[in-house]
């Protein structure tokens, strides 16, 4: 048996151009791989609230500015492009979402194995290095797992699907900081950077083995012609227009850049912010930052219970709008007052990213694959804002440095205005939202329908 046939038969190989009974998955069917991709979300909370205290602790141990410091994040968040439109795009085109999601394990343990040698040189720039193989693992996984979570089960709640998904993101941002309180800020430099190398070999370890049992699990492929079925069950992708005609598409994936960069730059930072604006000290201000992801955690909670009431899109609008509202006076208030203006900020922040994925890819049809690498590709963002709040911070205080995450809000709230207000945005957001596919069980046998690649992967006929 050769390595496709063995491919094949542990379903790392799929042909886009085949409808599948994954385009109805039911709430039930979809229960297994949902909470099997879910743990992925975990992980990358985990590891970028790992980033955001780490960010902090090599300022004080190897005497770098807080510029030079967001290269971590530069690193971390400049290798998603990488993976979004490069190496994982084309894995999931070619081979489908369990092949990313495995490779994306492989990688990060990888990038984790590799950051030991470079904590025990004391290597910035090795561990950035490191840090950017880790960032391609996650950029690989984020590429998959938010489609696929986003398009498997029921269109009518892709929104609350990712929300509660992003959730246990949320918990992973939270356990972070405070594994970062009591593993590194409570000891001397000596033993907290032997205690980081204890801590990537228990995340390479736990990737590996997690990379198995994707090998081993039978999960659904979702196929670009099943997101062609179901754009035009909903009647939201009739138009069927070239990728590069898709301007919702791009405008959402500018939103994801402008929002993701400033959240970064807040949660990097927010150490920075309460030590220099109050009189606490590093291990009370990674404390603090952990409270700051739980409402983060908290908020994502809420949006998925408020998104059952309300219009996933209004949900999203007010929750950027409070985004705006709460990190402005951030930028004069100080102490307990401005640490509390950034709390609620972290609350509201909480949805606008797996919204901006899941409305962004409304009406994609067979481009969902290919869209979804340019929304999560946006999360560039995280490399250019946080360096140019560092920037800020060094010349003017971190306090009046929070302006710069303010004035990228204010631009990602133009795609918001524009999925509530403009009727070409909001029609196919609501188109999705109402839809009844994945509801009232399968309307084709497995199997029974195929695209003709003649006429586009929109077209769907009988195979005779």
């Amino acid at each position: 048996m050769g390595f496709k046939d063995w491919a094949k038969r542990r379903g790392l190989i799929t042909s886009d151009h085949k409808t599948t009974r994954a385009a109805e998955l039911t709430l039930r069917e979809s229960i297994y791989p949902i909470c099997l991709v879910t743990i992925l979300f975990f992980l990358w909370g985990f590891s970028y609230g790992l980033l955001d205290t780490l960010n902090k602790h090599f300022q004080n141990i190897l005497h770098i500015n807080r510029a030079r410091s967001s290269g971590l994040q530069a690193a971390y968040f400049g290798a998603y492009p990488l993976a979004s439109l490069g190496h994982a795009a084309w894995l999931l085109r070619h081979y489908g979402y369990k092949t990313v999601f495995i490779w994306g394990l492989f990688l990060y343990g990888l990038g984790a194995l590799l950051a030991i040698a470079a904590i025990k040189k004391a290597s910035f720039a090795g561990f950035c290095v490191c840090i950017f193989i880790i960032g391609n693992g996650l950029g690989s996984l984020e590429t998959a797992a938010n489609p696929y979570i986003t398009v498997c089960g029921p269109p009518k709640y892709s929104e609350i699907r990712i929300n509660l998904s992003q959730a246990f993101n949320g918990i992973g941002t939270v356990v972070a900081p405070v594994l970062g309180s009591y593993v590194f800020f409570a000891f001397d430099d000596t033993r907290a950077l032997a205690n980081v190398q204890w801590v990537y070999l228990s995340i390479a370890v736990f990737v590996l083995l997690l990379a198995i049992v994707f090998l081993f699990s039978t999960i659904p492929e979702i196929t670009d012609a099943d997101m062609a079925f179901q754009a035009a069950e909903t009647h939201a992708g009739q138009d069927d227009k070239p990728l590069w005609k898709q301007y919702r598409l791009f405008h959402a994936a500018f939103a994801q850049f402008c929002y993701t960069g400033a959240q970064v730059a807040i949660a990097g930072f927010f150490i920075n912010y309460v030590v220099e604006t109050s009189s606490w000290n590093d291990v009370a201000g990674s404390k603090f930052l952990a409270g700051g992801q739980a409402s983060f955690a908290v908020g994502r909670f809420a949006g998925v219970a408020i998104m059952h009431f309300a219009r996933p899109r209004w949900v999203f609008g007010l929750f950027l709008t409070g985004c705006i509202v709460f990190i402005a006076p951030t930028v004069t208030q100080r102490g307990n007052t401005g640490m509390s203006l950034l709390y609620v900020c972290m609350f509201f922040e909480s949805i606008c990213f797996p919204t901006i994925v899941a409305l962004g890819m409304r009406g994609l049809g067979r481009h969902t694959k290919r869209g979804s690498g340019f929304i999560v590709g946006a999360v560039l963002g995280g490399a250019c804002v946080p360096p140019l709040t560092g920037a800020a911070a060094d010349a003017h205080g971190t306090g009046r440095a929070m302006a710069v995450p303010l004035a990228f809000f204010v631009a990602a709230w133009s795609y918001a205005l524009c999925v509530n207000f403009v009727p070409a945005y909001r029609d196919v957001a609501d188109a999705f939202t109402t839809a009844e596919v994945g509801l009232q069980g399968h309307a084709r046998e497995d199997g029974a329908v195929a695209v003709d690649e003649e006429k586009g992967a929109g077209d769907v006929q009988k195979v005779a």
